[in-house]
């Protein structure tokens, strides 16, 4: 099995985003010394919990101090941008670091007021049109234009002998179908949708005929010494959500301790493994129980490669537990 990580340059208790910033990028090293596969960079806006608004910053600095770990971004927001520039982008990505570089790419709303800051053109209502975007970026890419095309005699890719991979990533399985047919990589955020993660990769798979890069799940997993402790230190993470519908975006990480205070005893409680069938949006435990529930969850789905995201408010407590998962699933540096 592939372990990967999706970094969200949290931003801890106390700390601010220039350290969150650093975490993340340093955070690339140590996933290529543990032997993860990739590592991708999210994107998020007014955010006050995470620093990471320009996946492609961070892919650049992270590729700069590593030499093997592919490097993403998990996702680029796509219906808020130009084609012609995020295949610009990427293509450069790739030229500096050759054979490492994944674009991921994905749709969401920051909200009315981030969603109309970053429209460039403010008098036309947004197009749900994601899957002509995904075409087009390919076709800057590739130089799949016909002939006839405007955009024909555009060549952003000259004179690179590599190109990134191109990934689709979705939460309700509506773009497996896009992603499947055309032979796209497809990563599914479980921790957002758990119950539709199985029939969203399968999905993927059919649509794909086994062709392309294949699928990824990504879970919400944190791992400590003894299964109690890692539910202690899921519980920011627990917490934050409930901050987050209260608060809105101006929600920080609380420490542990602040959780331990702020969540009902029900909210604690709240199951971190598969229980009765169901999987969990949050899974935490000893070394051996996340293995033993990653394997099903594999099982389950048809994929050989878990995306981790690990939203823990220490960043030591954070470090250890990508450790220990590396350590568990028995990867080792390539």
């Amino acid at each position: 099995m592939k372990l990967s990580l999706v970094e969200l340059a949290t931003v801890a208790p106390g700390g601010d985003r220039t350290q969150a910033l650093k975490d993340a990028v340093d955070a690339a090293r140590q996933a290529e010394d543990l032997g993860y596969h990739r590592i991708w960079y999210a994107e998020h806006h007014d955010a006050a919990s995470a620093a990471s608004t320009a996946p492609e910053i961070l892919i650049a600095l992270a590729a700069a101090t590593t030499s093997r770990i592919r490097v993403g971004s998990g996702a680029v927001l796509l219906n808020h941008y130009s084609p012609y520039k995020i295949a610009e982008t990427f293509l450069q990505l790739e030229a500096l670091a050759p054979g490492r570089i994944d674009l991921g790419l994905g749709r969401a709303t920051a909200g009315p007021v981030v969603d109309l800051a970053l429209r460039r053109d403010r008098a036309v209502p947004p197009a749900d049109d994601f899957a002509e975007q995904v075409r087009e970026v390919l076709a800057h890419i590739d130089g799949r234009f016909p002939a006839d095309h405007p955009f024909a005699r555009l060549n952003p890719a000259a004179g690179l002998a590599s190109r990134p991979d191109v990934w689709i990533l979705g939460s309700s399985g509506a773009s497996a179908r896009t992603a499947g047919e055309l032979g796209l990589g497809y990563a599914f955020a479980g921790f957002i949708n758990p119950d539709a993660a199985g029939r969203a990769l399968l999905r993927h798979s059919a649509y794909s005929g086994g062709k392309g890069p294949g699928g990824i799940l990504s879970v919400s997993a944190v791992v400590a010494g003894t299964d109690a402790e890692a539910r202690r230190l899921n519980w920011s993470r627990t917490a934050l959500m409930a901050r987050l519908a209260r608060q809105g975006t101006a929600a920080r990480v609380p420490t542990v301790e602040e959780a331990e205070r702020e969540l009902s005893q029900d909210q604690k409680d709240t199951p971190t493994v598969i229980t009765d069938g169901r999987w969990p949006r949050e899974l935490a435990g000893s070394p051996q129980t996340v293995r033993d529930q990653l394997e099903q969850m594999s099982k389950a789905t048809g994929v050989d490669e878990i995306m981790v995201q690990d939203l823990v408010a220490d960043p030591a407590d954070r470090a250890h537990s990508r450790a220990l998962l590396a350590q568990a699933l028995g990867i080792a540096p390539r």
